[in-house]
């Protein structure tokens, strides 16, 4: 990870830094934007994956915003782990050190087709 430039929310990027000994850029607490702020850089081209836990038992106060950013990072086609296993998956990936061409999804192409499909139901 020392060849990547690491960010993540409030605690979890502080706790990681200690844990990791890798400087990271910590965003807002995910309650507070930080997701958001994940998602923005998603947009920006400037996040290449993203390993997001979270307890999948407990509602969080920012569903909404991590509904966001999983929706962003499936939008430009940003590898995301939200569990272990994914995640060493991710880790071990011959990807991790290489370039990955990434395939956006195409809206408007996407759009036209569903407008053709629901024309076809009438």
């Amino acid at each position: 990870l020392e060849k990547h430039q690491l960010c993540g929310t409030g605690t979890t990027s502080t706790l990681l830094e200690s844990r990791v000994g890798l400087e990271m850029e910590k965003m807002k607490s995910g309650p507070y934007g930080g997701d958001l702020q994940i998602g923005a850089k998603i947009s920006e081209g400037e996040i290449d994956m993203i390993i997001f836990f979270h307890d999948p038992l407990t509602a969080q106060p920012h569903d909404p915003d991590i509904k966001a950013l999983l929706r962003v990072a499936t939008l430009y086609d940003i590898p995301i782990a939200l569990n272990r296993g994914t995640a060493e998956f991710l880790m071990t990936s011959k990807y991790l050190n290489e370039e990955f061409e990434r395939k956006n999804i195409d809206m408007k192409e996407l759009a036209k087709k569903r407008r053709e499909e629901f024309k076809d139901l009438k």
